[in-house]
């Protein structure tokens, strides 16, 4: 269930149908639309590429998509109260093991894109809000629609909102990562799970029906 909830998390992230080459990280709404749809294009973009080598998704989703994604806070919150006892550099080796393992959980959701389309709740008011749920909902005319709810947090100092989490099927993938990498790091140390996840990483990326 964890893997299905993962995957298809990941996968909804990216699909979305707006073309805007600027991103409006002022407004999580927007964010979400035009994040998503610069990735989608710059995917259309390098379709040759991707064939060629899969690999390359995974530079799609680190250019395009992940510099609206607060990595280092959701990595923070995986960490939990191991976080006091973290050295920095530590700290910092995880932060890139674990954004490295998003970026790669990405790209596979990338190589599975068959162009469904995507509906984003409208926009709200804000407010003095510094969190938000964005409602998106997948649609594909063979399947039932797929909600996805996409939280986002605003940077106190640069006023900027970022995806932290992500909910399918009632579950959030910051909570079972919580749940998988936390208990790991308690039990047997940030630098053995960060080890792991640099393992993982290492993977390379493979396209639909060419899995080994």
């Amino acid at each position: 269930m964890f893997k299905w909830v993962t995957r298809c998390a990941a996968w909804l992230l990216l699909l979305a149908s707006a073309q805007a080459l600027a991103v409006n990280s002022q407004d999580p709404y927007l964010l979400v639309k035009e994040a998503a749809g610069k990735t989608f294009t710059r995917l259309e973009q390098d379709a040759p590429q991707v064939k060629q080598n899969p690999n390359h998704l995974r530079t799609i989703v680190r250019e395009e998509l992940m510099p609206y994604v607060d990595n280092k806070f959701a990595a923070y919150k995986v960490i939990g109260k191991e976080l006091r006892s973290t050295t920095p550099p530590q700290r910092e080796r995880f932060v890139k093991a674990f954004t490295d393992y998003i970026v790669a959980t990405y790209a596979d959701a990338l190589g599975k894109y068959d162009k469904q389309t995507i509906r984003v709740e409208s926009g709200q008011p804000l407010d003095a809000k510094k969190e938000i749920s964005v409602k998106v909902t997948v649609l594909d005319p063979d399947k039932p629609e797929i909600n996805v709810i996409f939280q986002l947090r605003k940077n106190s100092k640069t006023g900027e909102w970022k995806v932290f989490d992500m909910i399918a099927e009632g579950v959030s993938l910051l909570s079972s990562k919580q749940s998988e990498l936390g208990g790991s790091i308690r039990q047997k140390g940030i630098d053995s799970v960060s080890s792991m996840l640099e393992q993982h990483n290492l993977k390379p990326a493979t396209l639909p029906g060419k899995q080994s």
